[in-house]
């Protein structure tokens, strides 16, 4: 069982950051890759940036610039500086696990944590 634990979220304004935090405890075993996914109101869920083992960052394209994703392998957590927020970030913040034992993959979601942008 792995559990991660998700920190950071809050109410800011426009033009503001945060900065979001996801500790893994538990089953790990092979990371592959780390990252966050966001889900607005009455939308699917999306990627926002995701890290690989290797250090590989990919980003939404509706983030590139503004968001940086970072992790500390020996805390097994990862990071989300999110700068120049503007109101349509407001979303809930999942953050995602991505281990393998081959050749089956592992995905574990932590609880969400709120992220408000207000204008």
């Amino acid at each position: 069982q792995v559990q991660l634990v998700e920190s950071g979220g809050g109410l800011v304004q426009a033009g503001g950051s945060l900065r979001l935090s996801c500790a893994a405890s538990g089953s790990i075993f092979s990371i592959n890759a780390m990252g966050w996914y966001r889900q607005a109101p009455g939308k699917q869920r999306e990627l926002v940036a995701v890290i690989g083992s290797d250090g590989s960052t990919n980003y939404a394209n509706s983030v590139k610039g503004r968001f940086t994703i970072s992790r500390d392998n020996a805390k097994n957590t990862v990071y989300l500086q999110m700068n120049s927020l503007k109101p349509e970030d407001t979303a809930v913040y999942y953050c995602n696990l991505e281990q393998q034992k081959p050749p089956t993959k592992y995905s574990s979601w932590g609880q969400g944590t709120q992220v408000t942008v207000s204008s």
